[in-house]
């Protein structure tokens, strides 16, 4: 059979026109074929006439007036030269009925269901079998044409729209039933036109197509060269009908034999309903349209080199499409790519397309060594399912190796230690570094292969060497703390807090020691070490404290006052005596304070910070009446310090002593506002007498009046109460007898005859429990007799 291509103006073709030279980017939608075999016997003597088509079978009439059994593949089945049509009776007999005649020839013929349509040179009929009545007449639109060469073409969409076409018209018609009111003498059915159009050429055949329609038109044009008419190739075109036109779908010009020669009348257009097949049938050719499938389509896509549409395609249908393999589609999209120099796009669509298939990974990565392009393709390799050979990985970091010394470390960071010999690649780094030693970019690398190779001691010198700040991420991870013990200064070096941080959080593994011994060349560096120990335990490194003075008061003196504060093993004679040999004042105020010198530590704020305020608020923390002495026969004649001891002593110290104590005459700023301040200060003090004083009373008189309502409560008096005094039941078992019971208001009971007889000199009883206890007397609040 003949390729579609040799068929259809949308490929190539035997014979072209000046407009079908440009290739339409428009999908055809239909495929064509040639029917061959026996037809191709057949129409080498013979010249065909007419065809119909069966689900199983075609039947083919020559010009010889013979009929041929066909298969579906154009085999020859049968060979009949005569063609007789009956219909049976009611009694099983044959009979032949005249539906028409008188009208010229009958041009055209078509059954469906019930009815019955035919074309004469007058129009087109429609007979109703059941009915056994002829329904409507159709005239010819155009006259001008001669029927024997333009005739009419007929088809069945269903059982009640019949489709006509006849020279450039169609018309669709629609058999409906007629209303019982209507019927009269008329037939039970009518007809309606739904829809009648124009085409440009001249109607051969028509065909449905779910709701389209497929026409075959018979096609004249004029030689631009000779001015003369010619016949052209016919065509096949899809259309969709509409009320008064229609609109192309689709359109194609098919290069059948001999249709130079041809005429309107020559061309039929069968089809077969089941399949969608179409028959464009010729004189001496016979052609098969069918619809395109899904491989059809990818085939179209593919040659139109649109891969990415025809990958998508496949994926879609893919258990659906019988010629095409979704991994050759996406092999022959990566190498175009590759063609039109789109490495990167080529590379990314190979993750998708070549999946976890190791071996073509492998020859993919081969095929881009060849052009140069590994570096294209290395962002995309698969790094886990699948693995490829170690060898792929080792060829393409030696590519970025020679040429992209940021690449190669992107890569040595991203792919897993174990896709490629860590050793063989190791090696040609420190070839490279032979070269270029002192590259940072190198160096970092081959700390991260060593880390890969578990080779931590090596990898550990390269990062303290960057002074990288990885360094204490790769000691904790890999807990490398016995290999730093000899480099703890580098590390401080490198950033002291991260290494302090670090070595305190694992005293168990590096003790305070070893530390303060391996910096003890770097006092600096020691310093703050001790100094981070201590603000998390003032306990820990309690035998360094003596020297931590040194090292404050060298490296840190704003830390030293609180350190002395903070430490309870700290030796003081050692802190005063270096902070008196650097003249540290607050420190040695401190110190002697401490150490109990306090009139020392008041005279040294006086006399060398000649701070008034600090002296006071000194002597204020001391509380000692002595010390206030000595700051006012130090301030005595100094009106400055009078004035400060003036605003602030109101509150510890008589003022009266200073002021007695003023000489006259002397001058003392703001004299005034001290003195008044110092009333404000009294009269203060006075009214919070007062007020503290009338609450105190109030109190004491609220508390007062709640014990006299509990007292004045009466008391459970029960068998369970015992005697005080005789430790027996405070009331008789026999509760006829008489008693006498005392009970006090601190709860303790007695029989009366257990107490002591109250003298002349004291009357009033109180219980001997509370009184020997010094509790304070106790009175008696009730007296129980009977």
């Amino acid at each position: 059979m003949a390729s579609a291509d040799s068929l259809s103006e949308n490929g190539s073709l035997e014979e072209s026109t000046d407009e079908s030279e440009e290739e339409s980017e428009e999908e055809p939608k239909l495929k064509y074929e040639r029917l061959s075999n026996g037809v191709t016997e057949i129409l080498q003597k013979d010249a065909a006439s007419c065809m119909t088509v069966h689900d199983k079978f075609l039947a083919l009439g020559t010009h010889y007036g013979k009929v041929y059994l066909l298969d579906v593949q154009g085999n020859i089945t049968q060979k009949f030269d005569v063609l007789l049509l009956f219909e049976r009776t009611w009694m099983n007999r044959w009979k032949s009925s005249v539906l028409h005649e008188g009208e010229g020839n009958i041009r055209s013929v078509k059954w469906r269901g019930h009815l019955i349509a035919w074309a004469n040179n007058m129009g087109v009929k429609i007979f109703d079998i059941t009915s056994k009545q002829r329904i409507t007449n159709v005239p010819r639109d155009d006259i001008s044409l001669r029927p024997d060469m333009y005739p009419c073409s007929l088809c069945w969409k269903d059982t009640v729209t019949l489709i006509i076409g006849w020279g450039t018209s169609i018309k669709i018609c629609s058999v409906k039933e007629r209303h019982a009111s209507e019927m009269r003498d008329l037939p039970s059915r009518y007809v309606e036109i739904v829809s009648q159009f124009e085409t440009e050429f001249y109607i051969s055949g028509l065909a449905p197509l779910c709701d389209q329609l497929v026409v075959l038109s018979y096609v004249k044009e004029v030689s631009e060269k000779t001015e003369r008419e010619y016949c052209a190739r016919p065509r096949l075109d899809i259309i969709q009908p509409l009320p008064e036109t229609c609109e192309e779908i689709s359109s194609d010009a098919l290069t059948v034999r001999g249709f130079q020669e041809n005429e309107c009348r020559d061309y039929h257009l069968e089809y077969s309903e089941g399949e969608s097949l179409f028959y464009i049938v010729s004189p001496r050719d016979v052609v098969i349209a069918k619809e395109r499938d899904q491989d059809d389509h990818i085939d179209w896509l593919l040659e139109k080199k649109k891969y990415e549409e025809a990958l998508m395609a496949a994926e879609i249908s893919q258990r659906n499409i019988k010629r095409h393999k979704i991994l050759d589609i996406g092999l022959a999209y990566v190498n175009h790519l590759v063609e039109r120099g789109e490495y990167d796009m080529a590379a990314r669509k190979c993750q998708k397309i070549l999946g976890k298939n190791a071996a073509l990974w492998e020859y993919e990565v081969y095929k881009f060594k060849e052009i140069g392009q590994l570096k294209a393709i290395s962002p995309y390799l698969p790094r886990g399912d699948p693995v490829l050979k170690p060898l792929i990985y080792e060829m393409i970091l030696h590519e970025f190796l020679e040429s992209d010394y940021e690449g190669f470390a992107t890569l040595i960071r991203e792919w897993p230690g174990d896709l490629y010999n860590n050793s063989v690649i190791v090696q040609a780094v420190r070839d490279h570094l032979k070269k270029d030693s002192q590259n940072k970019i190198l160096l970092k690398t081959l700390a991260e292969l060593y880390t890969y190779d578990k080779n931590y001691g090596n990898a550990l010198e390269i990062y303290l060497t960057l002074r990288h700040k990885d360094v204490f991420q790769l000691i904790h991870k890999h807990n490398l703390f016995s290999s730093i013990k000899d480099k703890i200064v580098l590390l401080m070096d490198f950033d002291s807090e991260k290494a302090v941080d670090m070595l305190l959080d694992n005293e168990d593994k590096i003790s305070i020691k070893k530390v303060v011994e391996e910096l003890e060349d770097r006092p600096e560096l020691q310093h703050v070490y001790l100094h981070k120990l201590f603000k998390r335990d003032h306990h820990k490194g309690q035998r360094y404290h003596e020297k931590q003075i040194s090292l404050y008061a060298e490296y840190d003196r704003p830390n030293l006052l609180p350190f002395l504060r903070d430490s309870t093993h700290c030796p003081l004679e050692k802190a005063l005596e270096i902070c008196q040999q650097r003249n540290f004042v607050e420190e040695t105020v401190y110190l002697l304070s401490r150490m109990g010198n306090s009139r020392s530590a008041l005279k040294m704020i006086m006399e060398e910070l000649h701070d008034v305020d600090k002296a006071i608020e000194f002597a204020k923390e001391q509380d000692d009446g002595e010390l206030w002495e000595d700051l006012i026969l130090y301030s005595i004649d100094k009106p400055p310090f009078i004035t400060g001891l003036l605003n602030n002593i109101g509150t510890h110290v008589d003022p009266i002593l200073l002021i007695h104590r003023i000489k006259e005459g002397m001058e003392i700023p703001n004299l005034r506002d001290s003195l008044v301040k110092i009333l404000q200060d009294y009269n203060l003090q006075i009214l919070l007498r007062e007020g503290c004083k009338k609450i105190l009373v109030a109190d004491s008189l609220s508390l007062l009046k709640k014990m006299h309502r509990t007292q004045m409560k009466g008391v459970l008096v029960d068998e369970e109460n015992i005697c005080e005094s005789c430790l027996s039941p405070i009331l008789p078992t026999d509760a006829a007898k008489p008693f006498s019971v005392v009970v006090f208001h601190c709860r303790h009971m007695f029989h009366k005859e257990c107490l002591p007889m109250p003298s002349m000199n004291a009357p009033a009883q109180y219980c001997n429990i509370c009184s020997a206890k010094s509790r304070g007397p106790g009175s008696a609040i009730l007296e129980m007799k009977k």
